[in-house]
Protein backbone atom coordinates (compact mmCIF):
# COMPACT_ATOMS: atom_id res chain seq x y z
CA UNK A 1 0.00 0.00 0.00
CA UNK A 2 1.05 3.47 -0.75
CA UNK A 3 1.95 5.82 1.82
CA UNK A 4 -0.17 8.95 2.48
CA UNK A 5 1.13 12.38 1.47
CA UNK A 6 1.81 14.98 3.77
CA UNK A 7 2.34 18.72 3.75
CA UNK A 8 5.83 18.04 2.53
CA UNK A 9 4.71 16.78 -0.30
CA UNK A 10 2.29 19.56 -1.56
CA UNK A 11 3.81 22.03 -4.40
CA UNK A 12 3.27 25.85 -4.74
CA UNK A 13 -0.06 26.61 -2.96
CA UNK A 14 0.48 30.33 -2.81
CA UNK A 15 -3.90 31.82 -3.44
CA UNK A 16 -4.76 27.95 -2.74
CA UNK A 17 -8.02 26.97 -0.86
CA UNK A 18 -6.95 24.32 1.93
CA UNK A 19 -9.63 22.40 3.21
CA UNK A 20 -8.46 21.08 6.48
CA UNK A 21 -10.45 18.52 8.42
CA UNK A 22 -10.08 18.80 12.02
CA UNK A 23 -11.81 17.91 15.05
CA UNK A 24 -13.04 20.48 16.99
CA UNK A 25 -15.46 18.61 19.04
CA UNK A 26 -14.72 19.96 21.94
CA UNK A 27 -17.09 21.19 25.25
CA UNK A 28 -18.60 24.76 25.46
CA UNK A 29 -20.37 25.76 28.10
CA UNK A 30 -23.06 27.12 28.98
CA UNK A 31 -21.61 31.07 28.47
CA UNK A 32 -20.17 29.74 25.15
CA UNK A 33 -16.84 29.52 26.27
CA UNK A 34 -14.61 26.47 25.38
CA UNK A 35 -13.84 24.09 28.10
CA UNK A 36 -11.06 22.62 26.67
CA UNK A 37 -9.02 23.90 23.73
CA UNK A 38 -6.93 21.17 23.18
CA UNK A 39 -7.83 19.63 19.76
CA UNK A 40 -7.94 23.65 18.86
CA UNK A 41 -4.07 23.49 19.78
CA UNK A 42 -3.57 20.76 18.14
CA UNK A 43 -4.40 22.24 14.78
CA UNK A 44 -2.41 24.94 14.96
CA UNK A 45 0.93 23.60 13.30
CA UNK A 46 -0.72 22.61 10.17
CA UNK A 47 -3.14 25.69 9.69
CA UNK A 48 0.08 27.98 10.35
CA UNK A 49 2.05 26.12 7.71
CA UNK A 50 -0.69 26.42 5.41
CA UNK A 51 -1.44 30.31 5.66
CA UNK A 52 2.95 30.31 5.71
CA UNK A 53 2.76 29.45 2.07
CA UNK A 54 0.01 31.49 1.08
CA UNK A 55 -3.04 29.38 1.11
CA UNK A 56 -6.96 30.05 2.47
CA UNK A 57 -7.42 27.92 4.81
CA UNK A 58 -11.22 26.78 5.51
CA UNK A 59 -12.13 24.56 8.56
CA UNK A 60 -14.14 21.12 8.34
CA UNK A 61 -15.43 19.98 12.08
CA UNK A 62 -18.47 18.55 13.47
CA UNK A 63 -19.89 19.30 17.18
CA UNK A 64 -21.74 16.71 19.23
CA UNK A 65 -24.57 15.08 17.63
CA UNK A 66 -27.20 17.44 15.76
CA UNK A 67 -28.81 14.65 13.93
CA UNK A 68 -27.94 16.12 9.95
CA UNK A 69 -30.39 19.97 10.91
CA UNK A 70 -28.91 23.26 12.33
CA UNK A 71 -29.25 23.12 16.27
CA UNK A 72 -28.35 26.12 17.74
CA UNK A 73 -26.48 24.10 20.69
CA UNK A 74 -24.16 22.77 18.40
CA UNK A 75 -23.20 25.75 16.29
CA UNK A 76 -19.61 26.44 15.39
CA UNK A 77 -19.48 29.60 16.22
CA UNK A 78 -18.11 29.98 19.76
CA UNK A 79 -15.06 27.95 18.29
CA UNK A 80 -14.13 30.22 16.12
CA UNK A 81 -13.92 33.01 18.65
CA UNK A 82 -11.98 30.80 20.69
CA UNK A 83 -9.94 29.95 17.88
CA UNK A 84 -9.29 33.41 16.92
CA UNK A 85 -7.56 34.02 20.28
CA UNK A 86 -5.32 30.83 19.74
CA UNK A 87 -4.47 32.13 16.54
CA UNK A 88 -4.29 35.97 16.99
CA UNK A 89 -5.81 37.13 13.88
CA UNK A 90 -9.24 36.80 12.65
CA UNK A 91 -10.89 33.18 12.38
CA UNK A 92 -14.06 34.12 9.78
CA UNK A 93 -17.19 31.90 10.44
CA UNK A 94 -19.16 30.84 7.62
CA UNK A 95 -22.44 29.82 8.20
CA UNK A 96 -23.59 28.31 4.73
CA UNK A 97 -21.27 26.89 2.66
CA UNK A 98 -23.01 24.46 0.35
CA UNK A 99 -24.71 27.44 -2.10
CA UNK A 100 -23.31 29.74 -4.36
CA UNK A 101 -22.82 32.34 -1.93
CA UNK A 102 -20.78 30.12 -0.22
CA UNK A 103 -18.10 29.87 -3.05
CA UNK A 104 -18.37 33.85 -3.39
CA UNK A 105 -17.03 34.35 -0.06
CA UNK A 106 -14.61 31.84 -0.42
CA UNK A 107 -13.39 33.87 -3.48
CA UNK A 108 -13.10 36.91 -1.16
CA UNK A 109 -10.76 35.94 1.35
CA UNK A 110 -6.92 36.27 0.85
CA UNK A 111 -4.11 34.62 1.00
CA UNK A 112 -3.42 33.17 4.56
CA UNK A 113 -7.01 33.52 5.99
CA UNK A 114 -8.92 31.31 7.81
CA UNK A 115 -12.47 30.10 8.36
CA UNK A 116 -14.41 28.36 9.81
CA UNK A 117 -17.12 26.17 8.31
CA UNK A 118 -20.29 25.76 10.12
CA UNK A 119 -21.25 22.37 12.00
CA UNK A 120 -20.35 19.31 9.14
CA UNK A 121 -23.60 17.18 11.21
CA UNK A 122 -25.92 20.04 10.33
CA UNK A 123 -26.00 18.21 6.60
CA UNK A 124 -27.83 15.23 6.32
CA UNK A 125 -25.72 13.87 3.96
CA UNK A 126 -22.61 14.05 6.37
CA UNK A 127 -22.96 10.78 8.65
CA UNK A 128 -23.94 8.94 5.54
CA UNK A 129 -21.07 9.98 3.50
CA UNK A 130 -23.62 11.69 0.59
CA UNK A 131 -22.12 12.38 -2.69
CA UNK A 132 -23.48 15.47 -3.31
CA UNK A 133 -22.77 16.95 0.10
CA UNK A 134 -18.70 15.80 -0.76
CA UNK A 135 -19.06 17.39 -3.69
CA UNK A 136 -19.93 20.44 -2.25
CA UNK A 137 -17.20 20.47 -0.02
CA UNK A 138 -14.85 19.97 -2.66
CA UNK A 139 -16.14 22.67 -4.86
CA UNK A 140 -15.13 25.06 -2.47
CA UNK A 141 -11.37 24.35 -2.41
CA UNK A 142 -7.90 22.86 -4.07
CA UNK A 143 -7.02 20.31 -1.81
CA UNK A 144 -8.05 18.09 1.16
CA UNK A 145 -5.72 18.10 4.39
CA UNK A 146 -7.20 15.14 6.82
CA UNK A 147 -6.02 16.43 10.24
CA UNK A 148 -7.99 15.09 12.42
CA UNK A 149 -7.04 11.69 13.54
CA UNK A 150 -9.94 11.28 16.13
CA UNK A 151 -12.53 11.66 13.56
CA UNK A 152 -11.06 8.89 10.75
CA UNK A 153 -12.97 5.93 12.04
CA UNK A 154 -15.85 7.49 10.63
CA UNK A 155 -16.35 7.20 6.62
CA UNK A 156 -17.93 10.50 6.29
CA UNK A 157 -18.24 12.87 4.00
CA UNK A 158 -15.99 15.53 5.42
CA UNK A 159 -13.08 12.29 6.09
CA UNK A 160 -13.85 9.88 3.12
CA UNK A 161 -15.98 11.33 0.64
CA UNK A 162 -14.38 14.87 -0.02
CA UNK A 163 -10.77 12.87 -0.05
CA UNK A 164 -11.97 10.79 -2.77
CA UNK A 165 -12.51 14.47 -4.87
CA UNK A 166 -9.50 16.00 -4.38
CA UNK A 167 -5.59 15.97 -4.00
CA UNK A 168 -5.23 14.51 -0.22
CA UNK A 169 -2.86 14.92 2.24
CA UNK A 170 -1.59 14.20 5.65
CA UNK A 171 -2.05 17.06 8.54
CA UNK A 172 0.47 17.74 11.51
CA UNK A 173 -1.32 17.03 14.04
CA UNK A 174 -2.16 13.59 12.26
CA UNK A 175 0.95 12.42 11.01
CA UNK A 176 2.61 13.00 14.20
CA UNK A 177 -0.34 11.38 15.69
CA UNK A 178 0.01 8.31 14.12
CA UNK A 179 4.04 8.56 14.49
CA UNK A 180 3.92 8.09 18.07
CA UNK A 181 1.43 5.23 18.34
CA UNK A 182 3.69 3.44 15.85
CA UNK A 183 7.29 3.92 17.91
CA UNK A 184 5.10 3.18 21.18
CA UNK A 185 3.34 -0.38 20.09
CA UNK A 186 5.86 -1.32 17.35
CA UNK A 187 7.72 -3.39 19.69
CA UNK A 188 5.66 -5.81 20.41
CA UNK A 189 5.82 -5.26 23.96
CA UNK A 190 4.39 -7.44 26.37
CA UNK A 191 2.45 -8.08 28.90
CA UNK A 192 -0.20 -5.23 27.69
CA UNK A 193 -3.33 -4.44 29.56
CA UNK A 194 -5.81 -2.43 28.51
CA UNK A 195 -8.24 -0.39 30.69
CA UNK A 196 -11.23 0.45 29.11
CA UNK A 197 -14.32 2.68 30.38
CA UNK A 198 -16.44 5.17 29.68
CA UNK A 199 -20.44 4.37 29.82
CA UNK A 200 -21.35 2.20 26.72
CA UNK A 201 -20.34 -1.24 25.29
CA UNK A 202 -22.51 -0.10 22.19
CA UNK A 203 -19.98 2.26 20.91
CA UNK A 204 -16.70 -0.21 21.70
CA UNK A 205 -17.87 -3.87 21.06
CA UNK A 206 -15.92 -4.40 17.85
CA UNK A 207 -12.75 -2.77 19.96
CA UNK A 208 -13.61 -4.90 22.77
CA UNK A 209 -13.84 -8.30 21.00
CA UNK A 210 -10.77 -7.57 19.05
CA UNK A 211 -8.81 -6.48 22.12
CA UNK A 212 -9.72 -9.70 24.12
CA UNK A 213 -7.76 -11.16 21.42
CA UNK A 214 -4.62 -9.18 21.50
CA UNK A 215 -4.19 -7.82 25.28
CA UNK A 216 -2.92 -10.11 28.22
CA UNK A 217 -4.85 -8.66 30.25
CA UNK A 218 -8.19 -6.31 29.57
CA UNK A 219 -9.47 -4.11 32.74
CA UNK A 220 -12.83 -3.24 32.76
CA UNK A 221 -14.56 0.22 34.59
CA UNK A 222 -16.99 2.66 34.69
CA UNK A 223 -20.61 2.08 33.69
CA UNK A 224 -19.58 -0.48 30.77
CA UNK A 225 -18.34 -2.85 33.29
CA UNK A 226 -21.78 -2.73 35.00
CA UNK A 227 -23.16 -4.17 31.70
CA UNK A 228 -20.90 -7.36 32.36
CA UNK A 229 -21.91 -7.77 36.06
CA UNK A 230 -25.59 -7.87 35.13
CA UNK A 231 -24.65 -10.30 32.57
CA UNK A 232 -22.89 -12.38 35.53
CA UNK A 233 -26.29 -11.73 37.80
CA UNK A 234 -23.96 -9.67 40.13
CA UNK A 235 -26.97 -7.04 41.48
CA UNK A 236 -26.11 -3.22 40.07
CA UNK A 237 -29.26 -1.42 41.46
CA UNK A 238 -30.06 1.23 39.88
CA UNK A 239 -26.88 1.58 37.71
CA UNK A 240 -26.45 2.86 33.90
CA UNK A 241 -25.98 -0.26 32.12
CA UNK A 242 -27.54 -1.77 28.26
CA UNK A 243 -29.43 -4.40 29.64
CA UNK A 244 -29.89 -5.26 25.83
CA UNK A 245 -26.42 -6.39 25.18
CA UNK A 246 -25.59 -8.64 28.24
CA UNK A 247 -25.29 -11.55 25.87
CA UNK A 248 -22.30 -9.66 24.03
CA UNK A 249 -20.59 -8.95 26.94
CA UNK A 250 -20.79 -12.71 28.16
CA UNK A 251 -19.80 -13.45 24.38
CA UNK A 252 -16.81 -11.19 25.16
CA UNK A 253 -15.81 -12.96 28.10
CA UNK A 254 -16.24 -16.40 26.82
CA UNK A 255 -14.08 -15.71 23.84
CA UNK A 256 -11.16 -14.05 26.04
CA UNK A 257 -11.55 -17.34 28.31
CA UNK A 258 -10.46 -19.22 25.29
CA UNK A 259 -7.25 -17.47 24.71
CA UNK A 260 -4.33 -15.54 26.44
CA UNK A 261 -6.49 -12.44 27.54
CA UNK A 262 -7.73 -12.23 31.52
CA UNK A 263 -10.78 -9.93 31.89
CA UNK A 264 -10.58 -8.19 34.98
CA UNK A 265 -14.08 -6.65 36.37
CA UNK A 266 -14.79 -4.93 39.63
CA UNK A 267 -14.90 -6.65 43.11
CA UNK A 268 -15.56 -4.04 45.12
CA UNK A 269 -17.25 -0.50 43.79
CA UNK A 270 -18.11 2.90 45.39
CA UNK A 271 -21.98 3.39 45.49
CA UNK A 272 -24.28 6.20 46.51
CA UNK A 273 -28.27 6.60 45.92
CA UNK A 274 -27.81 9.92 44.02
CA UNK A 275 -25.03 11.24 42.15
CA UNK A 276 -24.48 14.54 43.67
CA UNK A 277 -21.15 15.96 44.81
CA UNK A 278 -19.85 14.23 48.29
CA UNK A 279 -23.30 12.49 48.59
CA UNK A 280 -24.42 11.59 52.10
CA UNK A 281 -25.34 8.04 51.09
CA UNK A 282 -21.97 7.43 49.66
CA UNK A 283 -20.51 4.00 50.54
CA UNK A 284 -18.01 1.24 49.44
CA UNK A 285 -19.41 -2.45 48.61
CA UNK A 286 -19.14 -5.68 47.27
CA UNK A 287 -20.16 -6.12 43.94
CA UNK A 288 -22.69 -8.53 45.62
CA UNK A 289 -24.00 -6.16 48.00
CA UNK A 290 -25.16 -3.53 46.16
CA UNK A 291 -28.88 -2.29 47.26
CA UNK A 292 -31.61 -1.95 44.83
CA UNK A 293 -31.82 2.23 45.01
CA UNK A 294 -28.29 2.13 44.84
CA UNK A 295 -25.80 3.42 41.96
CA UNK A 296 -22.15 1.92 41.25
CA UNK A 297 -20.28 5.19 40.75
CA UNK A 298 -16.50 4.50 41.08
CA UNK A 299 -14.23 1.72 41.82
CA UNK A 300 -13.28 0.35 45.50
CA UNK A 301 -9.56 0.76 46.63
CA UNK A 302 -9.56 -3.32 46.26
CA UNK A 303 -10.38 -3.15 42.27
CA UNK A 304 -8.15 -0.33 42.25
CA UNK A 305 -5.24 -1.96 43.96
CA UNK A 306 -5.19 -5.11 41.72
CA UNK A 307 -5.88 -2.69 39.08
CA UNK A 308 -2.06 -1.19 39.73
CA UNK A 309 -0.44 -4.78 40.65
CA UNK A 310 -1.73 -5.95 36.47
CA UNK A 311 -0.05 -2.27 35.85
CA UNK A 312 3.29 -3.12 37.71
CA UNK A 313 3.64 -6.36 35.75
CA UNK A 314 3.05 -4.80 32.24
CA UNK A 315 5.03 -3.26 29.95
CA UNK A 316 2.10 -1.34 27.10
CA UNK A 317 -0.65 0.20 28.69
CA UNK A 318 -3.62 0.79 26.15
CA UNK A 319 -6.63 3.28 28.15
CA UNK A 320 -9.40 4.70 27.21
CA UNK A 321 -12.28 5.86 29.03
CA UNK A 322 -12.43 7.29 33.28
CA UNK A 323 -13.69 4.37 35.26
CA UNK A 324 -16.33 6.49 37.45
CA UNK A 325 -18.05 9.43 37.14
CA UNK A 326 -14.79 11.72 37.61
CA UNK A 327 -16.76 14.92 36.90
CA UNK A 328 -18.64 14.64 39.59
CA UNK A 329 -15.81 14.78 43.15
CA UNK A 330 -15.34 11.99 44.87
CA UNK A 331 -15.93 9.84 42.01
CA UNK A 332 -13.12 10.83 40.00
CA UNK A 333 -11.19 8.75 42.93
CA UNK A 334 -10.35 5.71 41.07
CA UNK A 335 -9.29 7.62 37.38
CA UNK A 336 -7.08 9.40 39.19
CA UNK A 337 -5.46 6.69 41.47
CA UNK A 338 -5.01 4.26 38.64
CA UNK A 339 -3.66 7.65 36.53
CA UNK A 340 -1.01 8.19 39.42
CA UNK A 341 0.14 4.17 39.36
CA UNK A 342 0.41 4.50 35.04
CA UNK A 343 2.66 8.18 35.52
CA UNK A 344 4.79 6.76 38.47
CA UNK A 345 5.35 3.19 36.17
CA UNK A 346 5.95 5.74 33.41
CA UNK A 347 8.65 7.69 34.59
CA UNK A 348 10.49 4.80 35.49
CA UNK A 349 10.45 3.79 32.11
CA UNK A 350 9.11 0.28 32.82
CA UNK A 351 5.77 1.01 30.96
CA UNK A 352 4.60 2.45 27.82
CA UNK A 353 1.70 4.60 28.71
CA UNK A 354 -1.13 5.37 25.75
CA UNK A 355 -4.60 7.00 26.24
CA UNK A 356 -6.87 8.52 24.52
CA UNK A 357 -10.33 9.84 24.01
CA UNK A 358 -12.21 12.93 24.94
CA UNK A 359 -13.37 11.91 28.50
CA UNK A 360 -10.04 10.32 28.91
CA UNK A 361 -7.86 13.66 27.94
CA UNK A 362 -10.52 15.53 30.30
CA UNK A 363 -10.19 13.28 32.98
CA UNK A 364 -6.24 13.15 32.70
CA UNK A 365 -5.62 17.32 32.70
CA UNK A 366 -8.12 17.50 35.33
CA UNK A 367 -5.74 15.21 37.60
CA UNK A 368 -2.65 17.02 36.30
CA UNK A 369 -1.08 13.78 34.72
CA UNK A 370 -1.14 14.57 30.94
CA UNK A 371 2.34 14.86 30.48
CA UNK A 372 3.73 12.13 32.39
CA UNK A 373 2.17 9.51 30.39
CA UNK A 374 3.99 8.33 26.80
CA UNK A 375 1.25 9.88 24.43
CA UNK A 376 -2.38 10.84 25.02
CA UNK A 377 -4.77 11.10 22.06
CA UNK A 378 -7.11 13.20 20.54
CA UNK A 379 -8.78 10.26 19.72
CA UNK A 380 -11.28 8.45 21.06
CA UNK A 381 -12.39 5.74 18.77
CA UNK A 382 -9.99 5.76 16.23
CA UNK A 383 -7.30 5.55 19.13
CA UNK A 384 -8.99 2.05 20.61
CA UNK A 385 -9.91 0.63 16.40
CA UNK A 386 -6.06 1.76 15.60
CA UNK A 387 -4.37 0.48 18.24
CA UNK A 388 -7.16 -2.82 17.83
CA UNK A 389 -6.16 -3.57 14.89
CA UNK A 390 -9.00 -2.14 12.69
CA UNK A 391 -8.41 -0.39 9.34
CA UNK A 392 -9.81 3.65 10.03
CA UNK A 393 -11.37 4.27 6.44
CA UNK A 394 -10.18 7.95 6.87
CA UNK A 395 -6.67 6.63 6.74
CA UNK A 396 -7.43 4.08 3.88
CA UNK A 397 -8.71 6.92 1.72
CA UNK A 398 -5.65 9.21 1.77
CA UNK A 399 -3.49 6.01 0.33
Amino acid sequence: MSVPQTLDDLGEIAGQVALVRVDFNVPIGEDGAVGDDTRLRASLPTVMALRRRGAVVLLLSHLGRPKGKPTAAFSLAPVAQAYSSLLGDEVHFLEDWTGAGAKRAVSELEAGDVALLENTRFYAGEESNGPELASAMADLADFYVNDAFSASHRAHASTVGVARLLPSYMGRALQDELGALQEAIGHGREPSTAIIGGAKISSKLDVLEQLSTKVDNLIIGGAMANTFLAALKKPIGKSLAERNLEDAALRILKSASQGKCQIHLPEDVVVARELTPHPVSLRTALVEDVAADEMILDLGPRTVAKTVDVLRSSQLLIWNGPLGAFETPPFETSTFAIAQAAAELTRKGSLISLAGGGDTLAALNKSGLTADLTHVSTGGGAFLEWVAGIALPGLQVLT
